[in-house]
């Protein structure tokens, strides 16, 4: 089957009104899980710690460049993921739908490639 990653995108707005509900969100979030492990799909799931505690390594000039967080100019940033193992898009999709999420999140759904699909490097 294929896998899915169910990625949460947030703002600075949406973050915060997560916040403002944490013990709801956080109930809601444990049965989403719940929900997703009876139904045999989960195979992981994951928040991530607060940006400030992020570092960029940017590739734009010659060398790498480190910067610690908090980021300039950042729209959105992704706070954590499920990772589902799914028969379509369709079905990551739906469950997509339910994730709790506050106001103004977004949820990407992209498709994880099998091994199979990779370029492989002769050796």
């Amino acid at each position: 089957m294929p896998k899915y990653l169910l990625i949460m995108r947030g703002t600075d707005e949406s973050n915060a009104a997560m916040m403002a509900d944490i013990d709801e969100m956080m109930a809601a979030t444990r049965q989403f899980i719940e929900e997703t492990v009876k139904a045999g799909v989960l195979l992981a799931a994951e928040g991530l710690d607060d940006p400030g505690q992020g570092v960029v390594v940017d590739f734009s000039g010659e060398a790498p460049v480190v910067t610690d967080g908090p980021y300039g100019e950042t729209k959105e940033l992704f706070g954590g993921f499920f990772l589902l193992d799914v028969v379509s898009k369709q079905e990551a999709v739906e469950w997509a739908r339910r994730i709790p999420a506050a106001r103004g999140s977004k949820i990407e759904v992209r498709r994880v490639p099998g091994s199979d699909e990779v370029p492989q490097v002769d050796k």
